[in-house]
C-alpha cells in the first residue's frame, strides 16, 4: 500500500465543500416526488446543461455539413469538423481557464488546492501542465472526437444506422432522447472510466489523464488516444437505438465539453453575477484514484461501494477498501 494509493500527496489545500450527499437523485428509494423534480430542475437549467445544448444545436444547425454531402468520406468536409472542434473546444476550455489562472479574476476562492498548475516540471511534455493538457486534447480528443463524428454522419447519410428518425415522424421522441443524451452518458462513462482503472488500461493510457494531480479546464480532456476511443465510444449507442444524428452531435459535445467544469480546480465559477456549480465528486477521484468513477447523479459508486463523500469516515472507509484489495 503506497502514499500515492491512500491520497498522502502533497496538497496543499484551499477551499473544502461540504460533504456529497449521497441522496436528492433520481435513483433515491423509496422515490420522492420533490426530490425527483428538484433533481429534474437541475439537470435541465443547470448553466452547463444550457451550454451544452446550446453549442449542440448551433453546431448541428449551423456549423456542420450538409448531410448529404457526408455520404462519400472527403477530406475537405472531415477537415471542416476538425477544425471547428479545435475551435470549440479553444472557446469554451480557453475562456474557463483564462478566467481563473490568468487573469485570476476570482482569486483562490473555492479553489480546492492552492498548489496551483505545474510549470517547468519534467513529468509534462513541453514541460508545462497546461501545455501537454492542450496538445492531448487539441491534438488526440478532437482527432478522434472529429472521427467518430464524421464516420458517425457518413453511417447516417447511407442509411447505415439501425433506426435513422426525422423530426416530421417523431418530434417529441427525438426531444426526449435529446435531453436525456447527458444522463445516459453519465452511465457509460462510469463503466469506461473503471475499465481504464484496469491496470493493464491503467498503466498504458489512463495514466496519462492521472498526471494531472491537481487538475485545471484543460486536464479534462486531457487523455491518452487509447481512453479517447473508449470515453468517447457512447455515441456508438446512435448506430443502434433510433436516434437523429444531432443527437450523435450533442453526445459528442457533453462528452469533449463537460469535462471542463469538475475538472477547473473551483468548486464554483463565478461570472458575473452567476455562479457555475462544478462537481467536488470529481476531484475527490483525481485525489485519491480509487473512489468516485462515475458522476453522483447515478448509483454505481453507491452500488459498488466506491462513493467518497469528502469526509474524514468516507476516506477511512476507502483507505479500509484498498487495504483489503492490495492484502
Amino acid at each position: 500500500m503506497t502514499d500515492t494509493a491512500i491520497g498522502n500527496r502533497g496538497f496543499r489545500d484551499g477551499w473544502k465543500p461540504e460533504v456529497i450527499k449521497k441522496t436528492g437523485n433520481l435513483y433515491d428509494w423509496p422515490p420522492h416526488l420533490l426530490t425527483m423534480l428538484k433533481w429534474l430542475k437541475r439537470y435541465l437549467f443547470s448553466p452547463q446543461s444550457l451550454i451544452h445544448s446550446g453549442l449542440a444545436l448551433i453546431t448541428w444547425f449551423f456549423l456542420t455539413p450538409d448531410l448529404a454531402r457526408m455520404q462519400v468520406f472527403s477530406w475537405d468536409w472531415i477537415l471542416l469538423i476538425y477544425l471547428r472542434n479545435v475551435a470549440l473546444l479553444t472557446l469554451v476550455v480557453g475562456t474557463v481557464h483564462y478566467r481563473l489562472y490568468i487573469r485570476k479574476v476570482q482569486g483562490s476562492e473555492y479553489q480546492y488546492d492552492l498548489n496551483g498548475l505545474k510549470t517547468n516540471h519534467p513529468r509534462f511534455l513541453f514541460r508545462s501542465q497546461v501545455k501537454e493538457n492542450m496538445f492531448w486534447g487539441l491534438v488526440s480528443g478532437c482527432g478522434i472526437w472529429t472521427a467518430y463524428e464524421a464516420v458517425t454522419y457518413w453511417m447516417f447519410a447511407n442509411g447505415y444506422v439501425l433506426f435513422p428518425v426525422s423530426w416530421l415522424e417523431s418530434p417529441v421522441y427525438i426531444v426526449i432522447l435529446f435531453i436525456a443524451i447527458p444522463h445516459i452518458r453519465a452511465h457509460h462513462f462510469y463503466f469506461a472510466h473503471r475499465l481504464t482503472h484496469w491496470k493493464p488500461l491503467y498503466d498504458s493510457a489512463h495514466y496519462l489523464h492521472h498526471k494531472n494531480l491537481n487538475t485545471g479546464p484543460w486536464s479534462g480532456f486531457s487523455m491518452h488516444p487509447i481512453e479517447h476511443l473508449i470515453y468517447l465510444s457512447g455515441v456508438l449507442i446512435h448506430w443502434i437505438i433510433p436516434s437523429h444524428p444531432m443527437h450523435a452531435c450533442y453526445n459528442l459535445m457533453t462528452a469533449t465539453i463537460g469535462p471542463t467544469w469538475n475538472h477547473s480546480g473551483y468548486e464554483k465559477i463565478k461570472v458575473n453575477q452567476s455562479v457555475i456549480k462544478t462537481e467536488y465528486f470529481h476531484y475527490l477521484h483525481h485525489r485519491y484514484y480509487e473512489c468516485n468513477y462515475g458522476n453522483p447523479a447515478v448509483p454505481w459508486d453507491r452500488i459498488f461501494g466506491t462513493f467518497h463523500d469528502g469526509s474524514e469516515d468516507a476516506h477511512q472507509e476507502m483507505i479500509n477498501r484498498l487495504k483489503r484489495m492490495h492484502g
